[in-house]
């Protein structure tokens, strides 16, 4: 097996035919961000403005991420950011299992590249693909989760929070516990530059 690279990376999700998703997209969507983040974040799948740019959060939940970053002093282009599926479902609905399926191949190999000690996954989507299917995110956000030395925390996607904002309250409690996470990993003064 040849050695994984981002140029092969790129090259696999731009010629990508695994699920439906690539029929109806204008760009895919891999993901961005600095490539050696020991945070990652990770959505469901990119949104209109998304597909329209091939960037991943740069719609109006994406700028809501952005704040909630600063809010704990964390630069944006210090962390990287994907999704679970990189081609736009249709009318911006739930990725189908056979959809999320497909594209782990993709994930698996962000994954192996950007090698993150901390995961937060934005909303149920990308709670239940990683976690597990019984993830419930009302029930389970906030709470920590160690894999192979990784942890996981999963939160409110953005978009939630603009539909709903009485949970930006517990999205900021979250956004505390991933900065006091960072803090005692060692890693949150090399994410600030400090």
């Amino acid at each position: 097996m040849s050695e994984i690279t981002w140029e092969l990376f790129h090259q696999q999700v731009q010629a990508c035919d695994l699920c439906p998703l690539h029929e109806g997209a204008i760009h895919k969507v891999p993901g961005q961000g600095d490539i050696h983040a020991p945070l990652m974040f990770i959505g469901e799948g990119p949104g209109q403005v998304e597909d329209e740019e091939g960037l991943a959060f740069v719609g109006p939940a994406g700028q809501l991420l952005t704040k909630m970053l600063a809010a704990i002093s964390l630069p944006r282009d210090r962390v990287y950011i994907c999704n679970i599926v990189k081609c736009r479902p249709p009318r911006n609905r739930v990725p189908e299992p056979h959809e999320a399926e497909a594209c782990k191949l993709h994930l698996r190999m962000q994954f192996a590249l950007v090698r993150p000690r901390v995961i937060v996954l934005l909303g149920s989507t990308a709670a239940k693909n990683i976690l597990g299917s019984d993830i419930r995110i009302t029930r389970d956000r906030g709470q920590w989760y160690e894999r192979k030395g990784v942890w996981f925390m999963p939160t409110y996607h953005p978009s939630a929070l603009l539909r709903d904002p009485a949970k930006k309250r517990e999205a900021w409690e979250d956004m505390q516990a991933l900065r006091d996470r960072l803090i005692e990993l060692g890693e949150y003064s090399d994410l600030y530059g400090g």
